[in-house]
Parts: structure tokens; sequence; C-alpha cells
């Protein structure tokens, strides 16, 4: 119908956050950033039910002049491999919000229009065609970002912050000399589709990957640029931290498969075996991390250092099980360890603690709350009947398939990760009650219910019936693989 469905997705939040600016009073803010997130849902649900899973094309295409001298267009787009992690940014938009409406008690405005501008840029990312104006969504993304953790966060949130913008600017300096080279390598066009199609010569990819490479790794993060993340989400707020761990770190997975596996198809199968080898680095080193931590929210956040491990070994094991699984992986973790830090901000909220050490015997308190903690973090281990499960099992056959070092590697990770899941819940809600912290407030709220179902939904729905899901990404994965095993062993 010509409908510029993902412009008003996109700009739906960025025009809620200028109509903030006018508003008075935090009632009303409040409210005002819900309804318009709960809006962008309902489009992006709209968008899911109008998908044509049977086409690898780009649907919902928009494509206007911006900058003709350049070559520049204001190009959007999604195909099977983007549109899920449009729908799961509206998702958690709206749970953002209502995991701030009591944390956040101060330039409740300000907080709001980060969020939604935040909200904005990162579906901008995923609906991009074009490599000029998918650069600018990216390095916009810093800027409310380091708000979100700099202004609202915790004690030391100066330094999260500095450290945040510092690694990811770092990252995105080389992908812009990349975006520059691919512009004059490929017929002067940023042209994300004509990109893709150009068959560039070996020693020009071999250079591109390594430099997507460090970009791309340190939004994952992958290990050794991983530094920022433990540091980020132990300041962030609760919002921010859900933020960072539910679509942040999914832009740089992202990137591997937009670009590293579509325009680098020969280095990308060339150096498959150093991405396997980091990845199983990243799953065994995050999951030791996660294991000697006593903070709740530290565990956390090197457990998504672990689990993200798992979908860069999905993606590079270049082979359908393992890229579906690592696809599907990046939408159940943003599902799963969102829920997580929803659930830490919850418990911070009535304790002000997070060291596991000072909880127990959550169960009497607070047995809601705990039920749900059991359910995410079996989710978190990949139990049988949740979506975790879907997706490590696909990754692991994968990984397997690739290589079987990396396959071992990624099972001693799981090990690990049902061992310190197993005992942050131990500890937290079936230990002996604890004399350090006393719980004040009540079980979880209505507010709070409303968060945590839809998670809770997304969980058991994948775990039992992933079929709708995989139906998504299917073609478009074979499509992806079909180019690179197609135009990459040619070279």
């Amino acid at each position: 119908m010509g409908f510029p469905l993902l412009s008003f997705i996109i700009f739906t939040p960025a025009a809620g956050a200028a109509a903030l600016m006018f508003l008075r009073g935090d009632y009303a803010v409040r409210w005002t950033a819900l309804c318009v997130t709960v809006l962008d849902l309902a489009l992006c649900i709209a968008m899911l039910a109008s998908f044509d899973t049977t086409s690898h094309a780009m649907q919902f295409t928009e494509t206007r002049p911006w900058v003709p001298a350049l070559g520049i267009t204001y190009a959007l787009g999604i195909d099977g491999i983007s549109v899920l992690f449009v729908f799961l940014t509206a998702l958690l938009g709206w749970i953002c919000v209502l995991a701030s409406w009591v944390a956040i008690d101060r330039k409740i405005k300000e907080f709001m229009v980060s969020l939604l501008v935040m909200q904005a840029l990162m579906l901008g990312v995923f609906c991009a065609l074009d490599l000029f104006l998918f650069y600018v969504f990216w390095e916009a993304m810093l800027i409310p970002m380091y708000l979100i953790i700099g202004v609202w966060g915790g004690d030391g949130r100066v330094y999260a912050a500095l450290k945040f913008f510092l690694y990811t600017l770092a990252g995105s300096l080389l992908f812009l000399i990349g975006v520059i080279v691919l512009y004059f390598h490929g017929g002067k066009t940023f042209d994300i589709l004509a990109l893709t199609a150009q068959d560039l010569p070996f020693r020009v990819q071999s250079w591109l990957f390594f430099a997507f490479l460090i970009a791309f790794a340190v939004k994952v993060p992958m290990v050794p640029v991983h530094t920022w993340l433990p540091d980020a989400h132990v300041q962030a707020p609760t919002a921010g931290s859900i933020i960072l761990a539910g679509v942040l770190l999914k832009m740089g997975a992202y990137g591997f498969l937009r670009f590293s596996l579509s325009m680098l198809p020969a280095a990308s199968l060339y150096y498959s075996p150093l991405m396997l080898a980091l990845s199983a680095l990243a799953i065994v080193y995050g999951g030791l991390l996660a294991l000697a931590q006593d903070d709740l929210k530290k565990l956390v956040a090197y457990s998504s250092i672990s689990h993200m491990g798992f979908v860069t070994l999905g993606i590079f094991a270049l082979n359908l099980r393992g890229l579906e699984g690592g696809i599907l992986q990046m939408f159940n973790h943003g599902v799963t360890t969102g829920a997580l830090f929803l659930f830490v901000g919850l418990i911070y909220e009535r304790t002000h603690t997070r060291s596991i050490a000072d909880y127990g015997g959550l169960m009497k308190l607070a047995p809601v709350y705990t039920a749900f903690l059991a359910l995410f973090t079996l989710s978190s281990m990949a139990l049988p009947g949740t979506n975790s499960f879907v997706g490590e099992l696909l990754v692991l056959s994968g990984g397997f398939a690739a290589n079987l070092a990396a396959g071992t590697a990624a099972v001693l990770g799981a090990l690990l990760g049902a061992a310190y899941l197993l005992g942050m819940y131990g500890k937290v809600a079936l230990g002996p009650p604890s004399v350090g912290v006393r719980f004040k407030g009540r079980d979880v709220n209505a507010r709070e219910m409303a968060a945590i179902l839809p998670l809770a939904v997304f969980v058991l729905w994948i775990g039992l019936y992933p079929k709708p899901f995989l139906n998504i990404i299917d073609v478009s994965v074979q499509h992806l693989l079909a180019q690179v095993h197609g135009r990459g062993s040619g070279q």
C-alpha cells in the first residue's frame, strides 16, 4: 500500500521524545512514554503479521534521496534476519518504561526522552539499508546510552559511562574507516544490497574483516574487549541494563551477519576457525568469571559474555543449524537476560544491595518473585522446555559439525552456566534467611507483573513451539549461507 511502516516504527519513539519536552508533571511524562512505546510495539506486531516468511528479499522497503551527490539515500527494509530484532527492541522498550516507573525518581522527563531516543536509534540500526544511514544510527546510540549510565547510574557511573563511550567509539572509528573503504571499492555507493553483491578482492575482504571484527567485537562483547560491560551493567539503572543486554549487545552480532558474512564471504570462511576459537574462549571465560561473582548484577553481566559466545559460535559455524541457532539465541538472550536484569532491579529496589551473600530465604518473603526468577534462571541454563534450549541445541549441533574443539568448549560453558545459575538461585531463594538484609515491601505488584509476563510467555512459547520463529528466519538464513559458500569458496 506504500505505507512507510518502518519509518513510523523508527520515528514514533522520536516523536514521543519531542512531545515529552512540552509536558509538565512526572505522572504525565511516565504515562506518555508508556503509551508511545506500547504504540510502537503495536506497529511492530502489525509488521510481523504482514511479514512474508517465504521470501528472503527485503520487505517494507523505503527509499528516498538524501545526499544524491555522494550516493547517500534514506533506505529502509527488513528481512528474516532483522525482523525479530526490530520486534525485540519494541518489546523491551515499554518494559524499560515500566521498570523505571519508581526506580527513576529524578530528572524523569530527561530520562524518558533519552530512553525513547535510544529506542528510535536502535530500531534504525536494524532497518537501515544504506551504510551511511546505518552508521549514523549506530554512532548516535552512544549519546543517549552514555547519558542513561552517566546521569542515572550508580556511584561509579561517570567512570563506567566514559569507559563504555571510549570502547565503543574506538570500535566505531574502525567501522567508519571500513565504510569509507567499502564505498570506494564497492562502486562509490552506500547501498547495502549493492555492496553485498560486490565481489571484493580477498586482500580487501581480509582488511575489512578485521576492521569490522574489532568494531563488532566491542559491541558483542567478545574477549578481550569485554571489560567495559560489567562496569556499564553494574552502574546502569535497570532500564539501561535491559537495553544493554537485550538489544545493544545484539548489534555486534547483527553486524557480523549483515556485513561480515554478506559482504566479505571469502574472508568469513577463511577466518571462521579464528572466530570459533574466540567464541569458545568467551563461552568458557565468561562462565568462569560469572562463577566467581558475589554481586548479582555482575554475575548476570558476565553470563552475557558467555551466552553471546554461543551466538558468535553459531554464526561462524557457517552451517544452517548453527546460524539459525545463533540468530534465535540472540532473540532468546534478549528475552531471558533482559528479564534477569529486571529481576535484579526489582530486588535491589527492595533491599538496596546486590550482594548474593545478603540474600536468602526469598521464597518465603516473595514467592511470586522467586517462582518467575526460577523460570528465567532455568531458561538461562537452557533447560528443555525453555526458549534457550532450542537455540543452544542448534548452536551446539552446528558447532560440533564445524569444529569438535569449539563444540566441546561450548558444552563446558553450558555446564559452568548450570553451576553458577543454580548456585545463585539456591542462595537467593532457597538459602537460610539473611540477617544482613531486611526485605522491604511486598511481592511483585501489578505493574511489575505487566513487565514480567510477556517475557515469561516468550520463554515458554519458543521453548515449546519454536516453529513460527524458525520459519521467520529460515529462508533468509538459507539465502545468506548460499551467498557465503557460493561466492566465498570461489575466491
